[in-house]
This record gives structure tokens, sequence and C-alpha cells, in this order.
């Protein structure tokens, strides 16, 4: 993933490679230089020490520009792949099925689009900054470190030796630590927003300090993984620090002797331990990047689960059609995932062009679920549903969208305008459009009274409304694209009964070849349907009018004098 990542960037590859060996000839060149100017120091040689200065003071600007360049187009690599990503990332969301979302989970999968890839982006500016060098560094230092004192050869052997063992060790017992780490990232983003979107419940519950008894348990966990990690990069610095040190010793105590008789060595000397500490360096940042990367491998394999996963449902290519608003479930059974009881058996109905539809049962009957295989949220795992008679996993998802709408009994508004939030329903609606639509929702009353009309801002999920404003916008939304076929699920439960009644009136009349599915948990709401259906654990127990389930459906007749008896008190 990463590979095809960067191909966009390739010229920008190319000159950060290009600058790093700039880098590295600077730094492998100016300790030979060091060596020359110590020895026409000892010869007090003013000529070529001048010289010699110029060079270094040339290769060291040699450097210091290759630098400066190479780490712009590392920063520019880094951020271009971070941000290709993180929308190729959201794109794929955007192709996901709603049980792809609830089986990532909405926080993890938020996650994963920042903290992974800014793990990524780390990865990659490293691996254009300091990874390109370190071999040819490595290897550099090695050999003219070797051709300075030849005798020498076996310390920087076993100086490498002895730092590979550290790092080992300190890579070994560190790296596994990475994938917990993103483990409880998840965990703590996923209780910081569940505590931040249900504020409402934690304050009228008095749940402040379970919440935050919650959060402190994972973050105390992330806090310990991280002093870990911390603790083993303390231990792991001063000993490769140690062993560096403990090489140069070694080397001067057997050099020192032969100061008197050859003054020469004195200048190798300098070059070999600088060249020593270039291959400490180079050891070094191989295992800080090693440690970064295995932290990002994590994050590049959390990415890429998201983008080699397969929409649970798909839907066919093919042009806009113009389908009747016929509804049939033939023997539709459906179980969510990893639940192993269907929430609904072997429902079939039909529905004319036109019709009004209710449904009705106690709580966790099944009416929720129905509601959501219309839109085709879910596909059952048997039986098939058909609008107009087309099969909806035959249908192109244009077609889908323009017969099929839903208003869900928890209105949904997005951060901008009104007219923005409706034109959800349809992009191109204009502003008659608009304003029809929200007067079948009766929210015209109150859009014209705001200062901005349509244009007026909405908060981040409708803060800045009241709960039936909120519900009267998403009917709005739902009815503006004149669907063939409309579902409501519970969503005039925020409603005083007059507004629940207007809206009611107005879908008669305005949408009158819509044909119209309405969840509801009063059955004053569907009293006047064409059709009501009666759920029960899941299963159809009765379908008719008003009159005749009154008079045949024991289930029913149960709901409906309960609620008739609470009206009366």
């Amino acid at each position: 993933m990463l590979k095809q990542a960067l191909k966009p960037y390739k010229w920008y590859v190319a000159g950060s490679i290009l600058m790093t060996i700039g880098v590295v000839v600077s730094s492998l060149t100016q300790p030979q230089f060091l060596k020359d100017v110590l020895a026409a120091v000892l010869a007090n040689d003013q000529d070529e020490i001048y010289r010699i200065g110029i060079w270094l003071l040339a290769i060291a600007g040699l450097g210091l520009l290759s630098g400066a360049v190479n780490t712009v187009l590392a920063a520019k690599i880094a951020q271009g792949v971070s941000a290709d990503i993180r929308e190729q990332t959201f794109r794929k969301i955007q192709t996901f099925s709603y049980a792809n979302v609830e089986e990532f989970n909405a926080g993890n999968l938020v996650v994963r689009m920042t903290n992974d890839v800014n793990q990524i982006q780390n990865l990659v500016m490293m691996i254009f900054q300091v990874l390109l060098r370190l071999p040819i560094l490595f290897v550099g230092a090695f050999v003219l470190a070797v051709s300075t004192l030849p005798s020498l050869w076996w310390i920087i052997v076993l100086m490498v030796i002895f730092i590979a063992i550290v790092m080992a060790v300190t890579m070994g017992t560190m790296g596994p630590r990475f994938g917990k780490f993103q483990s409880l990232m998840d965990r703590m983003n996923a209780i910081a927003k569940e505590n931040l979107r249900g504020a409402r419940v934690v304050k009228s519950f008095v749940q402040e300090k379970n919440q935050y008894a919650k959060f402190k348990e994972v973050s105390n966990d992330l806090l310990d993984l991280n002093l870990f990690i911390g603790y083993g990069f303390s231990v792991m610095q001063p000993l490769l620090s140690l062993v560096a040190y403990m090489a140069i010793f070694a080397s001067i105590y057997l050099v020192s002797g032969l100061v008197e008789t050859q003054p020469e060595v004195i200048g190798n000397m300098a070059s070999f331990m600088t060249y020593m500490m270039q291959l400490m360096f180079a050891i070094i940042m191989v295992s800080f990047i090693g440690m970064q990367a295995s932290r990002a491998m994590i994050s590049l394999k959390r990415i890429g689960e998201v983008l080699e996963t397969e929409p649970a449902m798909t839907f066919q290519d093919g042009p806009l059609e113009d389908l009747s608003g016929d509804l049939v479930f033939d023997n539709v059974t459906f179980t969510y995932p990893h639940d192993t009881e269907p929430s609904l058996k072997n429902i079939s109905f039909e529905a004319k062009s036109g019709e009004m539809i209710g449904i009705v049962g106690a709580t966790g009957a099944g009416k929720s679920t129905l509601a959501q295989l219309i839109p085709r949220l879910f596909d059952p795992q048997e039986g098939s549903i058909s609008i107009g008679g087309r099969d909806l996993k035959e249908m192109s998802s244009e077609t889908l969208k323009a017969t099929v709408s839903i208003v869900l009994q928890k209105a949904i508004l997005f951060s901008g305008t009104i007219a923005e939030n409706l034109r959800q329903g349809k992009s191109n609606a204009d502003l008659a459009a608009l304003e029809r639509a929200s007067g079948i929702a009766q929210a015209k009353e109150f859009i014209d009274r705001l200062e901005d009309n349509y244009d007026s801002q909405v908060e981040e999920r409708g803060n800045n409304f009241s709960g039936g404003q909120k519900q009267r916008i998403s009917i709005a939304r739902g009815v503006i694209g004149q669907p063939k076929v409309l579902v409501l699920d519970d969503s005039t439960s925020a409603l005083d009964a007059k507004s629940e009644k207007l809206v009611q009136e107005a879908l008669n009349k305005d949408l009158k070849g819509t044909t119209t599915v309405i969840i509801a948990q009063k059955i004053s709401s569907v009293v006047k349907a064409d059709k009501i259906l009666v759920l029960d654990e899941g299963r159809l127990i009765g379908q008719g009018t008003h009159k005749e389930l009154v008079e045949t459906n024991a289930v029913y007749r149960e709901i409906y004098e309960t609620q008739k008896g609470k009206e009366a008190n």
C-alpha cells in the first residue's frame, strides 16, 4: 500500500534520494579532511591549513544545503502520502454498508483515519529524511574507519555486535506493545466519544464519577505502556553510548604508544573516532526508526484492513429507473451480524402504490429492523424485497435513492445550513422545493422566523434546534425528493399531536402517489392507514385495517385498549 501511495510523488522521491547522497558524502568526507588538517597543524603548514579549511567549509555547506532541501522534499512526500491515504480511507468508508460501519465501530474508524495515518506520515518522513542515508552512512563509515586504522578493525566489529545485541533485546521487548497501544487508543477514544455524545444522560444520572473512572482506567493503562516504552529507550541509549565510548577508549589506549614514533596517528585517530560515532549513530537511528516502524506497520495493517474490506452489500450498475411505489416483502428473514436469533422471521406482505402502511408492535418486535430493510441499509438472509417489481438487490444506488427515502426516529442533522441539510435528499433542489418540503413537514413556520431562513446555520448534530424542530427538518429532507416509497420510523414522536396530525394530512395531500410506511408506537398515528401490520417477536401476526384488527387480532386489540385507557386518563 505504501509503495502504491508513493507513486504520485516519484520525482520528489528521486530528489530526496539525490539530496540524501549529498548529505552522506558530506558526512563521510569531512573526517578525511579533518585528518589532513591535523597533519597540517602538526607540520605548521599555514597554506595547507587554509586550503583544507576552504574545502571543509564548502563540503559542510553542501551537506547543509542538501539536508535542508531533503527535509522539504521529505515533508512534501509525507504530507502528500498521508493526505492521500486518509482520503482513500474515507472514500472506502463511504462505500461501506451500515453493517460494515457497525462491524468496525465508528470511533475505531476515526482513530484509523487520524492517529494511524499520522503514524504512517511520521514513518514516511523518517524514511526520506533519515533512513535512506543510514545504509550508505554505515557502509561508508565502516570502510573508511578500517582504512584509516586497519589494525583496529576488530574493535569496530565488536562494537557493532554489542550494539546490535542491545538493540535486538530492546526492540524484542517493546515492539509487541505497540499493537496494544493502538487498542488502548481505540478504547479511550470510544469512551470519550460516548461520554460527549451522551452528555445529557451523564449529567441527568450524575454519572460523571463513573465515566471518569472508566476513562482513568484506560488512560492509566496507556500511561503505564508509554512509561514502559520510555524506560526502554532511557535504558537503551546509555547502554549504546557506553558500548561506543568503551570502543573509543580501547582504540585510544591501543594507539597511544604510537604517537611518539608516528605523529600522524593523531589525525588518523580523530578520523577513526568520528567514523565510529557515525557507525553508532547509524545503528541507533535504525533502532529508533525500527521502533517507529513497528508502530507504523501496525497502523498500515489497520488501514489495510479498511481498504481491503469488501462492502457487505453492493449495487448493480444501471440507468436511473422510474419505478412505481408497489412494495412487496416475500418471506423475509433477517438476523443482525453476530446475533444467533433472527430479528425478523418469514415476513410477507404487499403494499400498493400510494397506500399508507402502518407497522405496530411491542418494543423489540422488529419494527425498526423492517424499516431499515426497505432503503436497503441491510440485506435479508432469506427472502426478497421488491419495489415497483424490481428486487432491491438488482437496483442501482441512484434508482434506490430516487425511489426510497427514510426518516429515522433519531433526527441526525449535519453542520452547515438548513438548505444544505435538506438538499441531502435532493441535491439540485431550488428554493421552491425547499419551501414545499418544509411546508409538508410543518418546518416552514419556524424556518421563516429565522433571520437567514434556509441559510441559517445548523450546529453539529443540530444542537441549536429543539427535538421537534430537528425532526421536522429531517422529515422535510425525507420528502423533498418526492420518493415513491417514504419510510417514517417513528419519526413524529417528538411532535405534539397537532403537528403530527398536520404532517400526516400534508403527506396525504401532497404525496398522493407515494407509498408511506409508518412505524409507530402509538396506534393513533396509524389508525387511518390502508393496512396495518402487527409484529410480535419478529413475526407478522396480523394485517388489515384498524377496524379489522381490533375485531380479530388479540395483540393489536390489547395494545389499542392499553393506549386508549392511557389517553382517557
